[in-house]
């Protein structure tokens, strides 16, 4: 059964998101330059697919993801797409004369630079500034980014200031993103966060959110949004690499070793691996939607095929069998 079509609510918000949403780093340039072109017809082609999520940040490209996707959404009907886009850093301006500064994993130019803020002004800065390069008067989703090394000041600033934006209707669905499967938890467990945005810690592979953050998440009624569910690269070809990447550093013979059987399993079964990482992990109750990081149409239209593939019921049992995935990992039920 396919889940193109089908929609989660975040939370106890109002907002429905599809199971797949637009990852918004590549169009900022993430690690390789993308032709303006080719990143808005992305992004164009991601809602024409059903792909009506679309994740954003200050930080990609310094300020250049959501100028490219605000110049891509021009004219869209506002009830058409889900945007996010996330508060902690600020851009600004490289003075002329001052040293070059630019964050490395973005290919643009050293003429802006971010900085953190967490504080409640800068939450209410940062959304301005947000608006005002994506060309919109509002986001629906708005998420601390990135706050591991300063929990302390999210929870003075950022996340009581979210939460009140949310009462005074800026926004309507708020939460935080981060790597970190134990920050997240901690943070679900002590604000009514309506969303977290979750990367590298669930995926066909290893599931270490499903010890913390993903039972948290149920009992709070907050959802889950995942990043990174095709391992920066490993999951995303059918027949995974000795020197590809899994989750952004060089794959571990193990992982690896996981990948393979994965990959065999997918061949037996006549099914893409993409596929079945990608919709393994749709299965657990707590998780919304996943996002896909794409920097082109050809790129979109490939995985938002990943969901209409129908994936017999013995390539899950395989997998399990195999010990590919842990016994606790929900798989997707038959028909």
């Amino acid at each position: 059964m396919s889940l193109r079509g089908g929609t989660r609510r975040l939370g106890r918000s109002d907002v429905e998101v599809p199971r797949l949403g637009f990852g918004g780093a590549p169009v900022g340039n993430l690690f390789t330059a993308v032709d303006e072109d080719v990143a808005l017809e992305a992004v164009r082609t991601a809602l024409a697919e059903g792909i009506t999520y679309v994740d954003t940040a200050p930080h990609y490209g310094t300020g250049l993801s959501e100028e490219r996707i605000g110049r891509a959404l021009r004219g869209v009907p506002r009830g058409r797409f889900v945007l996010g886009t996330k508060v902690g850093r600020l851009v600004e301006p490289v003075e002329e004369g001052a040293p070059a500064t630019r964050d490395g994993g973005f290919d643009v130019p050293a003429t802006r630079r971010w900085v953190w803020d967490f504080s409640a002004a800068g939450v209410r800065r940062s959304l301005e500034e947000s608006l005002e390069r994506l060309g919109l008067d509002r986001v629906d989703v708005l998420l601390v980014h990135d706050p591991d090394e300063h929990l302390d000041a999210a929870r003075a600033g950022a996340l009581p200031e979210l939460l009140r934006m949310r009462e005074e209707g800026l926004v309507r669905a708020v939460g935080a993103g981060m790597n970190s499967s134990a920050h997240l938890t901690s943070l679900v467990e002590e604000f009514d966060l309506d969303v977290v945005l979750c990367a590298g810690q669930y995926d066909l592979l290893e599931q270490p959110a499903l010890d913390d953050l993903l039972p948290a998440a149920l009992r709070r009624g907050t959802s889950v949004v995942l990043g990174g569910v095709l391992g920066s690269g490993l999951l995303a070809v059918d027949e995974p690499r000795e020197d590809a990447t899994y989750r952004y550093a060089p794959v571990p013979a193990a992982v690896l070793a996981r990948a393979r059987t994965a990959a065999r399993t997918a061949r037996e079964h006549g099914v893409p691996l993409p596929a079945l990482a990608v919709q393994a992990v749709l299965a657990h109750p707590a998780v919304a939607s996943a996002l896909l990081g794409v920097r082109s149409p050809q790129e979109v239209r490939a995985a938002a095929a990943l969901l209409d593939v129908e994936v017999p019921a013995g390539a899950w049992r395989a997998l399990r069998e195999a010990g590919t995935v842990r016994e606790d990992v929900p798989l997707p039920a038959p028909g």
